[in-house]
Order: structure tokens, then C-alpha cells, then sequence
């Protein structure tokens, strides 16, 4: 899906080259991008595990997000600023394999976080009155537990096709039979394409039974905009890696594949955050009681 080198490509096709001078540009931008990015979903995360009155299931599923989005930008940001710093175009069988497992392993969870966060959206706004009683804390915690174990089991079952390729990273180049890796990406697609049918069906109720609709723009729009972004990126890289031409638009291509990897872990805490009062508010408070210290 994802190449370690596709910025730098990107860098060439608009024919800039890295000259030492612009090389230190680069790597100093990406690095401040980095460093933010871990910096709000850090922020976000520490709000909610500090405060008290932040204990909600959405919170708690937000707060998995967060870390998602940790893993997922520090599987691609860390390579890409060692390629600009040292002018690196190489690496190793293992570490490309382990960077393209861990960006797997984001994706899956990420897509059924989604799924999660779609449930109990449905349940707060369709069924207000059996909240409390359908999403136990002990539900929770088991919801956010299989999140986690079943992107595993994705990643390990997925190992296996995937490293018997001579080219894993390209499916299409490997000179043996690749029937193995489209079955496994066919069956994988189908049970996240399902996920997301099920995040549909439950916003279509959700939008139903909305009365105030005040309330569904302020807790259901932020994950709407993070599904809505993640998919159509995801999506993209995904069919035009197997469908698209190799020649034509290459740049759209390299932008569309680390999209994904970028926006969602840099803007789902901004989204969350401006949109979410009771987190806007102790973000306010925690930065005023830092700034008088």
C-alpha cells in the first residue's frame, strides 16, 4: 500500500530537488508536523485520563483514537525524516516489513475504533433511557480490549502471505503466485467494508431519532468527518494501488497514500477538541493553570 520513499518521490515530481540547504527545510517542517501531532493527541489524552468528569464511553473510545493516531504517525514520520536527514533511499527486509505491519495494524484498528465509536453513538441518541445499562464500563473496556486483539490477529494472520512475496511491498511485481494475498486483502476489505456499512446504518438511525439536532452536530460530526476523510484516502490508495496506472497521476497518488497516515492523527484531536465542550473546557482550564505556573 504505502512505500517508505513516497515523499521524496513526491519531492522529485515537482522537481524539487533536496539540496543540503532545503533537505534541513524539509526535515525541520516535518519534524515540527511530528512533534505537534503527538503533542495535541498527548493533549487529548491526558485531559480525558486527568479529569474525572470525562469517564464516558465516547471519551474513553476518543482517548483509543489518540493513541491509534500516536502509532500510526510514528510509523511513517520517524523514516521519512531519517530519508531527508541523511539522504537515505534504502531499508532493510525488516524494517520495512515491521513499518508497513505497524501501518496495518493502524489502519485495522482505526477502522474498527470507528465501528465502536458509530455503536455507541447509536446507543447514547436511539436508546438515551438504556445507556448507562447497555455500555458498562466492564463493556467498554472489552469493546476497546477486541479493538485492539482483533487488528492484531489481522496483522499476524496477514504476515503470512505478505512475507513469502520477494517484493512484499508490491504484490503485482512478485514473481510467484499472489492468489494467497488477494484472498487475504478480498476478505479483509469485505469485513472493513462491512464495518463501514454498519457505521452508516447506524448514523441513518442516529439521524432519525435525532430531535436535537444541536446535540448530534456536536458529539456525531467529528467522527463523521474522521470516517468520511479516512476512508475516501484509504479507498483511493487501495484501489489505485491495484487498478490505477503505474505512470499516470503518480503525485495524486503519493499524496493520497500518506493522507491517511497525516490528516486523520493531526486533525482528529483538533476536530474532537474544538467541537466537544466539556474537553474544549479543560484543555482552556489545563493550559491556564500551566500558563500561571
Amino acid at each position: 500500500m504505502f512505500r517508505p520513499q513516497l515523499l521524496l518521490e513526491l519531492f522529485v515530481l515537482h522537481g524539487l530537488n533536496l539540496t543540503q540547504t532545503n533537505r534541513h527545510i524539509y526535515f525541520v517542517f516535518i519534524l515540527i508536523l511530528y512533534l505537534f501531532t503527538i503533542f495535541i493527541n498527548l493533549t487529548l489524552i491526558l485531559t480525558i485520563v486527568l479529569e474525572k468528569m470525562l469517564r464516558d464511553p465516547m471519551y474513553l473510545f476518543l482517548c483509543n483514537l489518540c493513541i491509534n493516531g500516536i502509532i500510526g504517525a510514528s510509523s511513517f514520520y520517524p523514516k521519512i525524516l531519517y530519508d531527508i536527514l541523511f539522504d537515505s533511499h534504502v531499508i532493510t527486509y525488516i524494517g520495512c516489513l515491521t513499518q508497513i505491519l505497524v501501518m496495518y495494524f493502524y489502519v485495522y484498528c482505526e477502522f474498527t475504533n470507528l465501528t465502536v465509536m458509530a455503536y455507541d453513538r447509536y446507543v447514547a441518541i436511539c436508546k438515551p433511557l438504556h445507556y448507562h445499562s447497555i455500555m458498562t464500563v466492564r463493556k467498554v473496556w472489552t469493546l476497546i480490549l477486541l479493538t485492539w486483539l482483533f487488528s492484531l490477529l489481522e496483522v499476524t494472520i496477514g504476515i503470512v502471505p505478505t512475507v513469502r512475496l520477494p517484493l512484499f511491498t508490491v504484490a503485482i511485481l512478485s514473481c510467484v503466485d499472489t492468489t494467497l494475498n488477494n484472498l487475504y486483502g478480498f476478505i479483509f476489505t469485505s469485513y472493513h467494508f462491512s464495518q463501514m456499512i454498519l457505521i452508516l446504518i447506524s448514523y441513518v438511525n442516529i439521524i432519525k431519532a435525532s430531535l436535537r439536532r444541536r446535540k448530534f452536530m456536536q458529539t456525531c460530526l467529528p467522527h463523521l468527518i474522521t470516517l468520511i476523510n479516512f476512508v475516501i484516502s484509504l479507498l483511493f490508495d487501495v484501489m489505485y494501488a491495484r487498478y490505477g496506472s503505474n505512470t499516470s497521476l503518480l503525485a495524486l497518488r503519493n499524496i493520497m497514500a500518506v493522507e491517511f497516515l497525516v490528516v486523520p492523527p493531526l486533525v482528529n484531536p483538533i476536530v474532537y477538541g474544538i467541537n466537544l465542550t466539556q474537553i474544549r473546557n479543560r484543555v482552556r482550564q489545563l493550559f491556564k493553570l500551566t500558563g500561571g505556573y
